[in-house]
């Protein structure tokens, strides 16, 4: 029978119940073996592999736990078996929509965390990436990241009840209920009525879920580990660069932002240096001068791949924590248009850079763009990366500035 009666689950309400289980259990051991799996280039490759099989289960799920839902809100609810029981029949229905909630939630705010990040292990599916007005942003991510925590935690609880009342029932009641869902079998008697209305499990669940998610997005955010917490950003200033040993007119930069953007999977990652200073001599009248620039590698953060970033296959700011960029400034022709043919010192490493960009003078105010590409190898940085099927071999630096013209 595919359609359900009042005393057992048809076909097709068990077809979804078993399935969605068995992906969702799949789903909860990829991740926790995921998450204890190292980064290196080693596993790199594994984790792909790994992390795409989790996200395209996460989404199957999704679409499923809507037909699943369309599909119960058209059948007839099967009856309590014990309906004088009133607080047990009441609870189980809180955990049957909470799992509902759980098999919406979970999944879709993975898929929001895939969407609003860049370039790591795709959905195995033909349909696209991302969602429709997600965008790319590290703060969305991280919010959605807290939404899928706190679901799996509700998850695990609510899964864990259900199995233990499924066992009461099976295994010390002897019932019948653990039967109807496996075998399709009739428990209960048919006409009876349950003592709860209808209502009250669907509010509660919905309570519950508007408890967690906005717990995850406004409530207050969790104390880092130690070990990520050191590699976080700080807002003391980096070292002041050293001045160009020059005549030239000093100039004094006001604000500004040194940019990275790397491909990783074969999408681009942008990430951002938090501090950084530069020395800038220059004459407007010839269009030449010198720059000294130092960057606090400590700063990098480059969306979700901070902490791999940071490691020892790259920047290993544990051991390098500061790169220096230094070189004469030239002007390209009469227009804006300048150039920095200089050398980079980074990880231990020196190899020339050309820095292209554009300036604009206005009295004694200048404001220019710029950007440099350059190659991850010249550096040795993710020698263990051997081809750019996982890493990309150019790395693109923007930097935009405005400066003074000291008096």
């Amino acid at each position: 029978m595919l359609a359900n009666t009042d005393t057992r689950y048809g076909l097709i309400a068990r077809l979804f119940h078993w399935v969605i289980a068995l992906l969702i259990l799949t789903d909860l051991a990829l991740g926790l073996i995921g998450e204890n799996i190292p980064r290196t280039a080693e596993t790199v490759e594994s984790l792909k592999i790994l992390y795409s099989v989790h996200k395209t289960i996460g989404v199957s799920v999704l679409f499923l736990a809507i037909l699943r839902i369309l599909w119960a809100l058209t059948q007839t609810r099967p009856v309590p078996v014990h309906p004088e029981r009133r607080a047990e029949t009441l609870l189980a229905e809180i955990i049957h929509w909470a799992l509902y909630g759980a098999i919406i939630v979970m999944p879709l705010s993975g898929w929001v965390i895939h969407s609003a990040e860049s370039g790591f292990a795709p959905i195995l599916w033909p349909f696209g990436q991302n969602l429709p007005f997600v965008v790319k942003s590290e703060a969305l991510a991280h919010t959605a990241g807290a939404v899928h925590g706190l679901s799996a935690l509700v998850i695990y609880l609510s899964v864990g009840l259900h199995i233990a009342g499924a066992l009461k029932h099976a295994v010390i009641e002897r019932d019948g209920v653990l039967a109807r869902m496996i075998k399709g079998r009739d428990a209960g008697t048919s006409g009876q009525k349950a003592t709860t209305p209808h209502a009250v499990p669907p509010l509660a669940a919905l309570v519950l879920w508007a408890g967690v998610i906005g717990f995850a997005v406004f409530g207050p955010t969790p104390p880092m580990p130690e070990a990520e917490a050191a590699q976080m950003p700080t807002t003391a200033p980096v070292a002041a660069a050293a001045g160009p040993a020059s005549d030239l007119p000093v100039w004094t930069v006001q604000d500004g932002s040194l940019g990275i953007t790397v491909t990783q999977m074969g999408a681009g990652v942008e990430g951002s240096f938090a501090n950084w200073s530069a020395a800038i001599a220059y004459d407007p009248d010839t269009g030449t001068g010198d720059v000294s620039v130092a960057i606090d590698t400590t700063s990098l953060t480059l969306g979700s791949v901070t902490t791999q970033a940071q490691g020892p296959e790259f920047f290993d700011t544990a051991t390098y924590a500061s790169a220096t960029f230094t070189g004469p400034i030239s002007r390209m022709g009469d227009g804006p248009d300048h150039k920095v043919v200089g050398t980079l010192s980074l990880v231990g490493q020196t190899a020339p850079v050309t820095l292209e960009f554009a300036l604009n003078l206005v009295d004694d105010t200048a404001t220019m763009s710029g950007q440099a590409v350059m190659d991850r190898r010249d550096f040795g940085m993710g020698a263990a990366y051997a081809d750019e099927s996982t890493v990309g071999y150019s790395v693109t630096v923007d930097v935009s500035l405005t400066a003074t013209r000291a008096p």
